[in-house]
């Protein structure tokens, strides 16, 4: 195959954890040609398809000039066998765009994963509501006293922005509300920004789960982001501790009835976030962990990865 990484520089990649490199590493492997592009590389001349300046690469195996570049050429994204979505969040106005573009490419004929539209329609912390049955007590509002009444209800909650990443913005009020007040203000800016609040869930305290799903199955391996010293975040991107651990009942439970119903909906990779038994959130846009899980359990994710792409690109 012939696959378009879409994605974020490719000299910012830190390979020894970045999953893209892992799916470009596997992909070449086995035979395929690779080539990347940046959003911004995406146009749309009228009365033309959807073309990209891509840049078509070797992998060299070594760990710092890791990539060779063969050629740089303008393509239309119909062209490849598939072109794979790994731009990082934030969702902008950027991304936004992009995957309108993406979308077009699509009805020329391009095969893009995870499918543009149903990106835009998972916003990933606002996902989780479709499943109530797994979430801890959740409310989405721009309204202050909404959030009090809350707070005033469950005692200890979690509040964050929805467009946040890797930890940002991220509050834990306990039962005394201390300092509640400036947290709305701060987060929902005079009510002008819609904002999350949570039921603290304790079991943070033994990680984060990243469970991670390919073509509606889940890998049987999460990666537990357990926070350190007095964080309450476990995310890698806040100093969060990585540690590959078999699903649980619950975890599987929750892959097992989101995955497929996901999957149908053209995202062949989501990336579940399960504290305890809660799930937190799902993540669409450029899921991460392969390269820690890989590593410390064993499992080859990139394998399964680009066995669930050969299968869905055919």
């Amino acid at each position: 195959m012939n696959i378009l990484f879409v994605a974020d520089p490719l000299e910012a990649f830190k390979t020894y954890k970045d999953t893209t490199f892992s799916m470009m590493r596997e992909a070449q492997r086995r035979g395929h040609r690779i080539a990347a592009c940046e959003p911004s590389d995406l146009s749309w001349r009228s009365g033309e398809v959807v073309h990209a300046e891509v840049r078509e690469i070797v992998l060299t195996g070594d760990e710092h000039d890791w990539f060779r570049e063969e050629r740089v050429a303008r393509r239309p994204l119909h062209g490849f066998d598939a072109v794979i979505m790994r731009k990082d969040p934030p969702f902008d106005s950027e991304y936004f765009y992009a995957t309108h573009l993406l979308e077009q490419a699509e009805r020329e004929g391009a095969r893009v994963f995870n499918k543009p539209a149903a990106l835009r329609d998972h916003p990933e912390k606002l996902a989780i509501m479709e499943f109530p049955q797994f979430v801890s007590p959740t409310l989405v509002t721009r309204q202050a006293d909404e959030v009090r009444r809350f707070h005033a209800e469950h005692g200890e909650i979690i509040l964050k922005p929805l467009d946040g990443m890797g930890g940002m913005g991220i509050f834990r009020v306990g039962p005394d509300g201390l300092n509640l007040g400036s947290i709305i203000e701060t987060l929902n800016q005079h009510g002008a920004t819609t904002i999350m609040v949570q039921r603290f869930v304790p079991e943070i305290a033994a990680g984060d789960k990243r469970v991670l799903v390919i073509g509606g199955k889940a890998v049987p391996f999460s990666l537990a982001r357990i926070p350190q010293g007095s964080e309450i975040r476990g995310n890698l991107a806040a100093g969060g501790k990585g540690v590959a651990q078999p699903l649980s009942r619950r975890d599987l439970e929750i892959a097992e009835t989101i995955g497929p119903k996901l999957a149908a909906r053209g995202l062949l990779l989501i990336g579940l976030d399960v504290i305890g038994d809660c799930l937190t959130e799902i993540n669409v846009t450029s899921p991460t962990c392969f390269q820690e899980i890989t590593q410390q359990a064993g499992f080859d994710v990139p394998a399964m990865f680009v066995d669930a792409l050969e299968a869905a690109a055919a």
